[in-house]
């Protein structure tokens, strides 16, 4: 098959750093490639893969420092332009820039699935259901669509990653860990209180946006220091061993996440998950074997005393059996190949 896989060029595929979404379409990709597939990938012109690669900026523009990197800046609206030009040349283009490509999409002749990484809200929302005649849609969790159940859904598929470079530690350190955006929708914030309160070390991994910073500045910022430490935004080699080591990472999320990457990674390394419960959390967390899925800061404190009755093993063996790139792949290919035969036997208008 013939699969043009249009990422977005805020981060390379896949990221240095932060970058989920580019993170998982690196995966994707690779595993297309591995099952013999044709694959070219459209994203900036440092990212790394196996498929033919077409970029039109020579980095991540998040590298670059360029200014609206999330919105429709030129290299972005310029990337998404350039694969639909090369509509002809593929069997189906999957696309992960959500909205900023929704009106190209929608008056495409190749058939278009695109995968919405994002959560909805009530003018986004209006916006898919407007444009959604000629695009169908793909979920990250179940939850993530019955949030918006009118939208032409082709189907769910859980993220996925290849997990050969996530290392194993049976017996960890005494350190919580909180990993990601340093954003009050993430969490950061009570991750420390809950620190504090335990009079546990925690280790911050994660990266600050511009409009964040007063976030920062305010419940950040003056609690640094002792027991709590920013590291800072970290690549993946030093994210995946602060995993492996940690006795727990901390996910206590105020919004109602759509998967939380950060989550399957850190179980992949044996590490439990202890989660606020919004959004897809109990999908990924199997609450009471990979974490414990509580309701709010006391629940967190009571799940991390009793942390250890966790198996590590048996978390590290469920993230890999059920969020790996292969079993992702096949259940995109299955979307695939359910919408080409679905237009070529179309009846005729």
């Amino acid at each position: 098959m013939r699969i043009a896989q249009v990422a977005p060029v805020i981060e390379s595929v896949p990221p240095k750093k932060y970058g989920g979404t580019e993170r998982v379409v690196s995966a994707l990709t690779e595993e297309l490639v591995r099952l013999g597939h044709d694959v070219t990938l459209f994203a900036s012109g440092d990212s790394v893969t196996k498929a033919k690669l077409v970029s039109v900026y020579p980095r991540a523009i998040r590298d670059a420092r360029l200014k609206d990197i999330y919105g429709p800046n030129y290299w972005t609206m310029l990337n998404i332009g350039t694969a639909y030009e090369h509509q002809k040349d593929f069997d189906i283009i999957h696309d992960h820039n959500g909205y900023l490509s929704l009106p190209t999409a929608n008056i495409a002749s190749c058939p278009t699935v695109m995968t919405l990484h994002g959560s909805f809200d009530p003018v986004n929302k209006q916006f898919y259901q407007k444009l959604d005649k000629r695009v169908s849609f793909v979920s990250i969790s179940k939850k993530q669509a019955s949030t918006a159940p009118n939208l032409n859904w082709a189907g769910t598929v859980y993220n996925g990653l290849s997990f050969k470079n996530f290392p194993f530690k049976k017996n960890p350190g005494n350190y919580l860990l909180y990993v990601g955006r340093m954003s009050y929708e993430k969490g950061a914030h009570l991750a420390i209180e809950v620190a504090q309160y335990l009079d546990m070390p925690l280790f911050i991994a994660a990266k600050l946006d511009a409009l964040d910073l007063n976030y920062y500045q305010q419940e950040i910022g003056p609690q640094l220091g002792g027991q709590v430490k920013w590291v800072g935004e970290v690549e993946e080699k030093e994210r995946n061993g602060l995993m492996s080591e940690a006795l727990c990472l901390l996910h206590p999320i105020t919004w109602p996440e759509p998967f939380g990457l950060t989550m399957i990674e850190s179980m992949a390394c044996g590490t439990p998950v202890i989660a606020f419960n919004q959004g897809s959390i109990p999908e990924v967390i199997e609450d009471g074997k990979t974490g414990y899925v509580v309701e709010n800061t006391e629940g967190m404190i009571n799940a991390i005393l009793n942390i250890k009755k966790i198996n590590r093993t048996y978390c590290r063996d469920y993230a890999l059996e059920n969020f790996n790139s292969r079993k992702m792949a096949n259940g995109y290919l299955k979307i695939y190949e359910e919408i080409i035969k679905n237009i070529l036997f179309a009846p005729l208008s």
